[in-house]
């Protein structure tokens, strides 16, 4: 068991000024999931002035601090510097950095740029005055907001091992000590085509409305102490291609939150046992 404590009173950290123009120039730089190739550009060259050696894997970007030993436990800072795209509710251009009442606004300034900003200022501070009994390895990733392949999955393989990570995320200042799990589940409801004039046919659409009709008021009896119940929500539905024509398949799309107290695979299994739908993991 290793123990780790930081306070901010021990923490010198880089001037707030220069944070705040690192993080204007990432939310000034477009960054969406698979497109971070000009923000990983940036934090490597931020590196880089440190005198640092980062590494770059994809659109991953990481550094071991120089002063790391062989036998210690490592700790990995990490944070995502890609985001999802600005949707139509913005009242802000989303490219254009604008500190405004003492924030920082623009896309990706919470989540994750400023978590990220401030692991890579401790990482920093750490290598200026090292920081004795552990190993630090700084890590800003791809992907993350797509669970993408890319990201942290590609990284990892490439990184010292890990004791510990402390990962930056927007929590509203609470430290979070666990997560939901997810799967991603594609349904197929199967029906039999006919004409809609007629009293023909098998609509797969409303054998996938009965089902959702379902989920919707079901709950899962396992709970967990620390993240409440597993949730399933239908997100995304398709079928027919035609208004006179009774479809014979419709799709629809589940996101299933987990939880410690059950496995996804007995998830699944309880959502097959109640669903008469085609349901299968991605």
């Amino acid at each position: 068991m290793y123990s780790l404590v930081i306070t901010t009173k021990s923490i010198a950290l880089k001037d707030v000024s220069t944070l705040v123009s690192w993080l204007s120039q990432l939310i000034a730089t477009p960054s969406l999931s698979r497109e971070e190739e000009q923000t990983a550009a940036l934090i490597e060259g931020w590196l880089q002035d440190g005198g640092l050696s980062p590494q770059r894997h994809g659109n991953n970007v990481w550094v071991a601090s120089p002063h790391n030993q062989a036998g210690l436990p490592t700790v990995l800072l990490n944070s995502h510097h890609d985001t999802v795209k600005p949707n139509a509710g913005y009242t802000r251009d989303p490219f254009a950095p604008a500190v405004d009442d003492g924030k920082l606004y623009g896309l990706g300034s919470n989540d994750a740029g400023g978590c990220l900003m401030c692991l890579l200022a401790t990482f920093l501070h750490f290598v200026e005055q090292p920081l004795a009994g552990v190993n630090l390895v700084f890590a800003a990733s791809a992907e993350e907001e797509i669970s993408g392949k890319g990201g942290m999955e590609a990284l990892f393989p490439q990184l010292p091992n890990i004791d510990v990570a402390i990962v930056g995320e927007p929590t509203l200042g609470q430290l979070a000590v666990a997560e939901k799990g997810l799967m991603v589940i594609d349904a197929v409801a199967p029906g039999r085509s006919g004409h809609a004039a007629r009293e023909e046919g098998d609509n797969a659409l409303y054998r996938a409305l009965d089902d959702i009709a379902w989920l919707r008021q079901f709950e899962f009896p396992q709970q967990s102490a620390w993240l409440g119940k597993v949730k399933a929500t239908a997100t995304i539905i398709q079928a027919g291609s035609q208004h006179n024509v009774v479809p014979a398949e419709c799709t629809f799309t589940l996101d299933v939150r987990t939880t410690d107290a059950s496995s996804n695979q007995e998830v699944l299994g309880i959502l097959q046992k109640h669903m008469h739908s085609t349901l299968t993991p991605r």
